[in-house]
């Protein structure tokens, strides 16, 4: 079986494959560190060799649960914020017909998100829309105190029992949290939910092979075992016994620190496949977590095209030159659409009877790569074979396993988020939760 592929060969325009391959000692420090914990954040490495550690009854366990509820819910709604829900959805979008929402027929539960803003509107909304269906939660949260989440969940939690009455309610929320404490593991224990657990020592960015991931996944109907399997052969690819210039998580992590040397302070995304756009939300929390901090970092952007090269193309063409390009391309779509030949031909398009869609996609890419590199535009490229679980696994595996090795070498901790609290903090303050009182005064004197 193939492999993801990367390709760095539209970098060396700007910096040398020597410079690159000089950083080989110091990547193999940074994984070292990642493989032996003795880096910073050493205690969030679960992830590392989660994939080849998942068992035969952790699946089955997972597997069982989905089909309960699939059986009992025509949509399920997964409450959840930033890794606790981009994971799943990325993959679930990926999988997805782009026509799902229309479908009045389907084999599995429709999958919506909630917990993830705070917009009246949406859970308004929502509620609406769940008032005649035979809906269920996975409610996924570590503390349970999260608001985005925890607002979602207790509005989500009141209607269910509403509809459906508290003992068939319990029968359809599944709780994924903390193994022991916290607010939702104590009402889960109180209300008798399923639970699963989110290890202690997996961030959530990183957790999508974990239940938070694997369970939304599977209750759409998709298969988690090939997901994992394909991240498990990345883990093999990514191995610390891999020679650097055969392993892509060390070429691309070395890669990108060097740009980032020359000036280049903002990567770009690329997908030519729309199918990718929720994977790119989850690639931005990933990298822009993990490195964002101490005033350094590459600043994680992404654009789906060819559809934003008519929005952003002049930017990119021709802005500053502060970027460069990381390109996901899909060697073979899963369908076939030949373009037609038109007697009028009024298009002028004749000159593409007898092609496939995808062979015109696949040179707007290849011309847009060249017309961005001539801009001076750096392009990294990955290869998938095909857009399946399996190629998906691997995919977020490389992804994962280059974040840990570029914060390293980029000198922060690739496993905290100590910015994130700052919004909380003043949230918390101006609602005048109990705790924030003198946090709340300092506010009042700040907006007087």
């Amino acid at each position: 079986m193939k492999n993801i592929s990367l390709s760095i060969n539209k970098v060396f325009g700007f910096i040398s494959k020597e410079t690159i391959y000089g950083y080989e000692e110091k990547v193999k420090e940074c994984a070292s560190a990642l493989e032996k914990g003795t880096g910073k954040g050493s205690d969030f490495l679960g992830w590392l060799h989660l994939p080849s550690s998942i068992s035969d009854a952790e699946f089955t366990e997972l597997e069982t649960t989905a089909k309960l509820l699939r059986e009992k819910c025509e949509v399920i709604v997964v409450a959840g914020i930033g890794g606790s829900y981009l994971g799943a959805r990325s993959v679930i979008e990926a999988f997805s017909s782009s026509f799902n929402w229309l479908q009045t027929e389907r084999k599995n539960p429709a999958i919506l998100f909630a917990g993830n803003s705070i917009s009246e509107d949406y859970l308004a909304e929502l509620s609406e829309f769940l008032k005649t269906k035979h809906f269920g939660i996975i409610n996924i949260s570590k503390s349970g105190t999260t608001t985005e989440t925890a607002l979602a969940f207790r509005l989500l939690k009141t209607q269910l029992e509403k509809q459906a009455g508290k003992d068939e309610a319990r029968q359809r929320i599944v709780a994924i949290t903390d193994a022991s404490k916290g607010a939702l593991r104590t009402l889960a224990t109180q209300e008798g939910y399923k639970t699963f657990v989110i290890p202690d020592n997996v961030g959530g960015r990183f957790s999508v092979l974990t239940p938070v991931g694997l369970l939304p996944i599977a209750v759409a109907g998709f298969n988690i075992r090939q997901l994992v399997a394909g991240a498990a052969s990345m883990e093999k690819v990514c191995a610390l016994d891999v020679p650097f210039a055969e392993n892509p998580a060390a070429i691309y992590a070395a890669t990108r620190n060097e740009l980032y040397k020359q000036g280049k302070k903002i990567e770009i995304l690329v997908n030519f496949h729309p199918k990718l756009h929720y994977f790119a939300e989850w690639w931005k929390q990933l990298y822009g977590e993990s490195e964002g901090k101490e005033n350094k970092g590459i600043y994680p952007v992404s654009v789906d095209f060819t559809t934003d090269l008519h929005s952003m193309g002049q930017w990119i063409q021709e802005g500053e030159r502060i970027i460069y390009e990381t390109v996901i391309s899909i060697a073979e779509p899963n369908e076939k659409v030949v373009i037609p030949t038109d007697n009028e031909n009024l298009d002028g398009l004749n000159f593409l009877s007898g092609k496939r869609v995808d062979e015109v996609n696949k040179m707007a890419e290849l011309g847009t790569q060249l017309a961005h590199v001539d801009g001076n535009v750096p392009n990294i490229r990955v290869e998938i074979p095909k857009l399946d679980e399996f190629y998906l696994g691997q995919l977020m595996y490389f992804f994962e396993k280059a974040c840990g090795i570029s914060g390293y070498l980029l000198g922060v901790n690739p496993f905290d988020q100590p910015g994130v609290e700052a919004y909380k903090k003043n949230m918390f303050a101006l609602l005048e939760k109990p705790g924030y009182e003198e946090a709340s005064k300092e506010i009042k004197k700040r907006l007087s």
